[in-house]
């Protein structure tokens, strides 16, 4: 293992409001690193400059496997399905908690998302192997902490990675139950230009502010699930899921039970004014679960897509055999024109696409928390 858990006091203080821009940008450009880009990939060996230059501006299809084990290695070049591997969710076909649900639902609002997504771009950039990407994360921190403060049994922790300082956030909102129901989002930006401005607003200010809204509402309005919940904010995404292949490792390493794990990367620009399933490297039975949670709770029919090869942070949970889906805005054709650059800003953001995401992750929050 190459993360640590460190456990972090529950602040119940005013957040932070404020972050400091900044523009003092430092990579580790020369450090070599192992990239795969498919099942039959062997993997090439590339500074980190160049694979930037290689990738930077493509959604999905390649890994950062590094410090990845043999074995690891060897599940990465499998094509077999691993979804029902460590566990088979019997998930419903039809919902059965909407009255809870729909309480909890009327309290999302926008006003709250619309801060911590300034607060977020304002960093000239998220990058996570730069001072910045530590700060916003030290930001990110404070404020998860205050809100999972609501609930006095709430733990927040941080775990440390290898070769770079930005931490994966960690908030447990304990239930009657130990097995897990996970929301996630990564908290780091990138550009093509290595010291450039990467504001992330949709990729993925948005989904942090997402299950943050979530958070909020549950923590703040006092529910009280049967299986524990889980919030996710995962640190050097862009760099080839490697804040999260840390910690689904060690999830894997320690047996635990995950019932559902909800990946949401991208959801403030939809054009279709629909939540997006995508359904590859998945759960199919998560898949058709979360279709019936967009559909009846955003009251949309959701779009689907898929998304490729070491698309974002589901996949390290797919390959250890949890289940997985990717929750996004859009399907990748019709998606936000400006991923990684520094035009993906603030005024980018479609709020309703926000609302109907918080929406989304807050009933599906409350009823996987019965399964």
């Amino acid at each position: 293992m190459r993360g640590g858990l460190a456990v972090v006091a529950v602040a119940a203080s005013a957040v932070i409001a404020t972050a400091s821009p900044g523009r003092s940008v430092e990579r580790r450009d020369e450090v070599l690193r192992l990239i795969k880009t498919s099942e039959a990939d062997p993997g090439t060996w590339m500074t980190e400059a160049e694979k930037i230059a290689n990738f930077g501006t493509k959604r999905g299809g390649w890994l950062d496997v590094t410090s990845a084990s043999p074995e690891v290695l060897a599940l990465m070049s499998s094509n077999a399905s691993h979804s029902v591997r460590r566990t088979a969710t019997a998930f419903p076909t039809e919902l059965s908690h909407n009255e809870e649900a729909e309480k909890y639902i009327s309290k999302v609002q926008t006003c709250g998302t619309k801060q911590w997504m300034r607060n977020l771009t304002d960093f000239y950039t998220r990058d996570y192997q730069t001072e910045l990407g530590v700060q916003s994360g030290q930001w990110l921190l404070e404020t998860v902490s205050y809100f999972a403060g609501r609930n006095p049994n709430a733990v927040v922790t941080t775990m440390k990675h290898d070769g770079f300082d930005q931490e994966t956030i960690i908030a447990t909102y304990p239930g009657e139950s130990p097995a897990l129901v996970v929301v996630g989002a990564h908290y780091d930006s990138t550009t093509v230009s290595p010291s450039g401005r990467a504001p992330g607003a949709d990729d993925n200010g948005s989904g942090v502010v997402v299950i943050l809204e979530a958070l909020r509402v549950l923590a703040k309005y006092g529910f009280k699930p049967k299986n524990t919940l889980e919030f996710h904010f995962y640190a050097g995404e862009e760099g080839g899921e490697l804040g999260s292949f840390d910690l689904w490792s060690r999830y894997n390493e320690e047996g635990k039970s995950v019932v559902a794990f909800v990946n949401q990367d991208m959801a403030g620009y939809s054009p279709s004014h629909a939540v997006s399933v995508f359904t590859d490297y998945a759960d199919p039975g998560l898949v058709a679960y979360a279709q019936l949670i967009a559909r009846v709770y955003t009251g949309t029919e959701p779009t689907s897509d898929i998304c490729g090869y070491g698309c974002s942070d589901h996949y390290p949970a797919y390959l250890y055999g949890f289940p997985v889906v990717y929750v996004c805005d859009e399907p990748i054709a019709t998606s936000s024109p400006y991923y990684h650059t520094e035009e993906d800003a603030y005024d980018t953001i479609m709020w309703d696409a926000i609302e109907r995401h918080a929406i989304f992750t807050t009933g599906f929050l409350i009823e996987a928390s019965y399964l």
